[in-house]
């Protein structure tokens, strides 16, 4: 065991992977909510604010200006934008502002622009009364993680606090996916004993969220909770077994836990899976700290190394 390896391998809780926009980010689909890598595509809003998918209530009109303004930002999110702030100053409805700012929001988001994304949201927001609070939920939620995502965990916590008290709002996987993102401003307030209790109850609402259990392994690794960490990163690569995220953090619970073999075969897997990554540079950097594997190596159980397919 190398321990200047072991001191590199234990990354920070206030990385990046805690702040940014998700520990394995993929490219934003654009009706997303704008952390990527984490949530299913989120609904969009109804102007009624009863909760429901707009779509689900009547068939989209073939010139639905938010789905326009979405379709167009796939190919070219600046020209997006830019419808965006045209609707929104030609428009009075509060409903049709929401869902211009929905767009705006969004668009920006993919841009990198997450403040100007916090504001779109944020003012979208408050033009959906109190009385349709569970319909703004989504917006909410988005709020959160805009703010998340430009560094302002205090902001982000306040949003977020805010979509898990609206009475009603009963998408589980989705409040889930809230906990997990207050997880990540605990982390960056220096509050990690709340963080874990927030991925506990995103456990419970979201077991099948990846990322909750990425999170919770990499905060019981800082905390030399080993077992725990184990536990909690093979659920994650259970889960979802080709996130080179989940790759890296695999490997350095394994070396931590003296099981040089089996940190060597996940940070390969990563390499072989996503050469161009981040986590790829990564595990290369972490392979060349430990150096090639013994001629007479042991074998590895593949049941404790993360799965490469």
């Amino acid at each position: 065991m190398l321990l200047t390896a072991v001191a590199l391998l234990a990354a920070p809780l206030d990385s990046p992977r805690w702040q940014q926009v998700g520990p394995s980010p993929r490219p934003l689909q654009l009706n997303d909510l704008p952390i990527p890598g984490r949530r299913k595509p989120s609904p969009q809003i109804d102007p009624k604010g009863d909760g429901k998918d707009a779509a689900s209530t009547k068939e989209a009109s073939r010139h639905d200006r938010l789905a326009d303004c979405l379709r167009i930002g796939r190919e070219d999110p600046d020209m997006a934008v830019g419808l965006a702030r045209h609707w929104l100053s030609e428009v009075t409805v509060p409903s049709e502002k929401v869902r211009a700012n929905q767009c705006l929001g969004l668009m920006l988001a993919q841009k990198g622009d997450f403040d100007g994304a916090f504001a779109a949201f944020t003012e979208a927001v408050g033009l959906i009364p109190e009385a349709q609070a569970v319909g703004a939920v989504p917006l909410i939620a988005m709020a959160g993680n805009a703010a998340l995502a430009a560094g302002k965990p205090q902001d982000a916590l306040t949003w977020l606090d805010r979509a898990l008290i609206v009475r009603d709002f009963a998408d589980n996987a989705a409040l889930g996916a809230v906990q997990i993102d207050r997880a990540r401003a605990l982390v960056a307030l220096g509050r990690t004993a709340d963080a874990a209790k927030a991925l506990t109850a995103a456990h419970t609402l979201a077991p099948d969220n990846a990322d909750g259990w990425l999170l919770s392994a990499t905060l019981a690794r800082r905390g030399k909770d080993l077992v725990l960490a184990q536990h909690d990163i093979e659920e994650a690569a259970r889960l979802d077994p080709r996130n080179p995220a989940i790759g890296v953090e695999a490997g350095v619970i394994a070396m931590l836990g003296n099981r040089e073999d089996a940190a060597r075969q996940s940070w390969q897997s990563v390499v072989a899976l996503a050469p161009q990554s981040d986590e790829a540079r990564t595990a290369r950097d972490y392979l060349a700290q430990i150096g090639p594997a013994p001629a007479a190596a042991s074998g590895v159980d593949p049941a404790r190394a993360a799965p490469t397919s």
